[in-house]
Order: C-alpha cells, then sequence, then structure tokens
C-alpha cells in the first residue's frame, strides 16, 4: 500500500513539475507569440487600450492613437494622417483584421509590449500605469513621399526613392492606395464593409506594388546585362551586333527593335541608348545564363529586401534554353523584379559599385525619448567593381542626354536613367518603368506605371514613366 501511495505522489509532483514547466514556457518564452496571435482576443482588446506608440516620416506623425470619448468601447482610436499616402508604409490596425507592414512588424514595441521595454511594463505594473508604446521613426522623407505621390496621380503603379550610400528607403508610394482609417475604425461593422469592399476592388488598391509584387522590368534589365559585359571585358565603345531583327534559337519566331536601330553593329553605349532589343539578346546569349545569373544575384535577385514590410524577392529565371536567355535579356520571359529592386541596381552604379541593404526604420523610441533601437547598417556587398560602377553611371547619363530617357532631363542636373516597356500578355497594355539617379545630392529613383486609371492604352518608359521620374528628382533639388 505505502509502496502504491509513494508511486501516486511520485506521478502528482511529476505532474506539477510538468504544469510549473509549462506555465513557465508560456510565460517566459511564447509571452510575446501569444501576445501577437491573431486569435488572441483577449490580447488585441488589451492593445485597443493602451496608448500604442506614433509611426513617423522624419518628425512628420503619420500613424497616433488619440483618446477617446467617454463611454466608447476603447480608450484609443488609431488614427492615419493622410492614409492612403503613407499606407504601404505604415500598414494598418484593426480589431479584426489584426496589423499589416510596419504596424505589424514592430507591433510589441508600438504596443509597449517588447522585451526591450520590460523594465518600464514593471514599473507601470507596480504603480497601476497602462503601458505606453514606443514610437517607430521610418526613413521616408515627406517631401519625397508627397512629390512621388503626386506624381503618379493618373496612373496605378508604384515609386520607390533610395538614399544609394545607406539604402534608406526616402519614398515608398503605390497607387491606388486606401486609407488605413477605414479599418482602424471602432465600427466593426463598418470596418467589415471597408474590408469587403477593399479586398473585392479589382484595382487591388491594398497592394503594394513597390516591394511585394514583381513585374516584368523590360528593358530596364538591360543595364543589368551591360554591367556584367563591363565586368567581362567589354567597354562603352565595343562593337555589338544590332540585326534589325533577330531569330530566336530553336524557334521560328524574330525579335524585332522597338527603335530605328540599323541594321549593323552599334556601340554598347548607343545600344543601351536607343534600347536594341537586338543587341542585347545577342550579348545576354553570349555572356551566358550562368553569368547573368551570377550578377544579377549580386545586386540582389532571388533574395526578399525590406523584411519588415514583407517584401518579396525579384526572379531571375533557374532554366532557360536560348530563347528564353535571349528574351530574359531584354527583361521578359520569367524575368520578375518589384521597383524596390530595379532602384538597387542603380543605386549600386551611384555608390561606386557597393550595394547597402535597403531599410525603412531608422530607430525606435521610447516614451521617454531614448532610443532602444537603432539601425545599423550591416557591410555593403560589392555588385560590380567601381570602374564598372563609373561606366554604368556614364552609360546611364547618356541614355538621359543623348537616347530614351530625355524626358527626365533637369537643367542643370546631372541625370542618369534607362527606361523599359514590357508586355506580360499581347491581349493587355504594356507596363512602363524608368530606373534614374540624380546627382549631387544623390538619390535614385524606380517608376513603374502599370498602366493609367483608365486601363486602355499601352505605357512607355521613356514616354511616361522618365517624366514621371523627373518630378520626383526635382524635389530633391
Amino acid at each position: 500500500m505505502n509502496r502504491q501511495i509513494r508511486f501516486v505522489g511520485l506521478i502528482s509532483g511529476l505532474m506539477v513539475l510538468a504544469l510549473l514547466a509549462n506555465l513557465t514556457y508560456l510565460n517566459v518564452v511564447q509571452q510575446s507569440s501569444l501576445e501577437a496571435n491573431p486569435y488572441n482576443v483577449r490580447a488585441r482588446e488589451a492593445e485597443f487600450d493602451v496608448d500604442r506608440g506614433q509611426i513617423l516620416a522624419g518628425n512628420t506623425v503619420i500613424a497616433e492613437s488619440v483618446p477617446t470619448a467617454d463611454g466608447s468601447v476603447f480608450t484609443y482610436q488609431r488614427t492615419y494622417a493622410n492614409g492612403p499616402l503613407y499606407a504601404p508604409v505604415t500598414g494598418f490596425f484593426s480589431y479584426i483584421y489584426g496589423t499589416s507592414r510596419i504596424e505589424n512588424s514592430f507591433n510589441t514595441d508600438l504596443a509597449g509590449t517588447s522585451s526591450s521595454q520590460w523594465l518600464q511594463n514593471l514599473i507601470d505594473s507596480a504603480s497601476g500605469r497602462v503601458p505606453q508604446g514606443a514610437s517607430v521613426v521610418t526613413t521616408i522623407s515627406p517631401t519625397l513621399q508627397q512629390a512621388a505621390w503626386n506624381a503618379l496621380k493618373g496612373y496605378n503603379g508604384a515609386i520607390v526613392a533610395l538614399d544609394p550610400h545607406t539604402g534608406a528607403v526616402k519614398a515608398l508610394v503605390t497607387s491606388p492606395s486606401y486609407d488605413p482609417n477605414l479599418l482602424a475604425s471602432h465600427d466593426l461593422s463598418a470596418v467589415q464593409a471597408s474590408w469587403q469592399k477593399l479586398t473585392t476592388d479589382p484595382l487591388d488598391p491594398m497592394t503594394d506594388r513597390g516591394t511585394r509584387e514583381i513585374y516584368p522590368p523590360g528593358s530596364t534589365f538591360k543595364l543589368i546585362v551591360a554591367s556584367t559585359a563591363l565586368e567581362h571585358g567589354y567597354t562603352a565603345d565595343t562593337m555589338l551586333d544590332t540585326p534589325d531583327e533577330l531569330l530566336l534559337p530553336g524557334t521560328n519566331t524574330y525579335l524585332p527593335n522597338s527603335d530605328d536601330c540599323g541594321n549593323t553593329q552599334l556601340t554598347l553605349q548607343r545600344a543601351l541608348q536607343l534600347s536594341c532589343n537586338t543587341s542585347f539578346a545577342k550579348l545576354g546569349y553570349t555572356l551566358g545564363a550562368d553569368e547573368l545569373r551570377q550578377q544579377a544575384e549580386k545586386f540582389g535577385f532571388d533574395s526578399p529586401h525590406l523584411p519588415e514590410l514583407g517584401g518579396v524577392a525579384s526572379q531571375f529565371p533557374a532554366q532557360m534554353d536560348g530563347a528564353e536567355l535571349m528574351l530574359s535579356s531584354i527583361g521578359q520571359y520569367n524575368v520578375a523584379a518589384n521597383p524596390l529592386q530595379m532602384a538597387m541596381v542603380a543605386a549600386a552604379f551611384v555608390n561606386d559599385g557597393q550595394l547597402a541593404e535597403p531599410y525603412i526604420v531608422q530607430e525606435v523610441r521610447a516614451p521617454d525619448l531614448s532610443v532602444l533601437y537603432s539601425h545599423q547598417a550591416a557591410p555593403p556587398t560589392q555588385a560590380v567593381s567601381a570602374s564598372t560602377a563609373q561606366a554604368m553611371r556614364d552609360l546611364m547619363i547618356s541614355v538621359v542626354d543623348n537616347g530614351g530617357g530625355i524626358l527626365a532631363q533637369i537643367p542643370g542636373v546631372t541625370v542618369g536613367g534607362k527606361s523599359g516597356t514590357a508586355e506580360t500578355d499581347p491581349t493587355n497594355p504594356s507596363y512602363g518603368w524608368f530606373v534614374s539617379f540624380a546627382l549631387n545630392p544623390d538619390i535614385v529613383v524606380a517608376v513603374f506605371l502599370q498602366h493609367d486609371v483608365n486601363d486602355s492604352t499601352d505605357i512607355w518608359g521613356g514616354n511616361e514613366a522618365a517624366p514621371v521620374a523627373k518630378k520626383v528628382l526635382e524635389a530633391t533639388r
């Protein structure tokens, strides 16, 4: 009998220890994940009773929580100044639909529950005060953000502006956009109606075209082909075969030039100025798929960027035959990129071949303004040599001075660029791109125009995307 009692006691003791261990694990290890779980209603209700931290663009408040009137269901209301303008940066904070973008990736900081705020939370708990959230300061320039927004008026698309030396995102605009205030409302029936309308809108206003979608980059990809050639001994004066049309290997299909490139040979510089398809298709074929892929990856292809916004990776095909390689060399076939990625390519040229990883959060500040987090840049990677970067800057400047980018010219300012026009389906309008930079002060701007608001006409990179980029570049002067 005593043995049985001891056995039961032992089992009971082990069960108590297991329970204590599980409680400790839940409270210490899994606390943050449990609080962040979208199905944790109690945690969500608690968040709506917290003075959630601000999100700022420089010194401009773009998201904050304000006290509600007496009798309201929640103590604070999340509000977004110029909501559609900053939506791809801030994301939304919704009782029903959770969080997105910075509201999601810095949720615990904004809610005041991060591990870096544990001491303050302990003091608040002891004194009976409700925790106050930290503020998140972004790298966005309100001036450039507004300029990009204004420049996109009338188009569906996106603009990304980067500081080429640090990787700081200075502007991130997508159009059409949406108002996060609609999803932050305490009128839950209205929130559901807004969500239904936004998520079923065929124009996809909640889609971030700057970082979370990828598209054929068209002739802007010729920048990568040209830089690969320069890295392998070519120069701006190297003569390239430029037939009027080029038979794609293994097919009966001919690839034409969009512009009159003649039917003989052109220098690499002139072929880039005129964006001759046959020159770059043949050049890419000569360089080979492996060399192009390696160079594309050095610029950031096949890796996601800006994880705090859920950025997706741009893609260069893993397997290609000869025809597919030629089409990939002019930014078609299965090559796909977003404006952030193409801005990174130009940024490496401006930064002497060094590629700084892009980022959008500069620091996190506690309510007492002490810094809880400050961005620490990783060492830049060498995408191309300094000499190749200089040569590519010169080539892009020549495109604006004497080629397809003339509509981006700004008097008295050194501007470089490359246009691109891409087709995904012969029955749909083409996309327009312009990847550009201006020097002193240095800034990189990538423009992607999906179509105009009427969704009825082709978009051409040189004719339409270049003037849009010019408006943003001018805002930095």
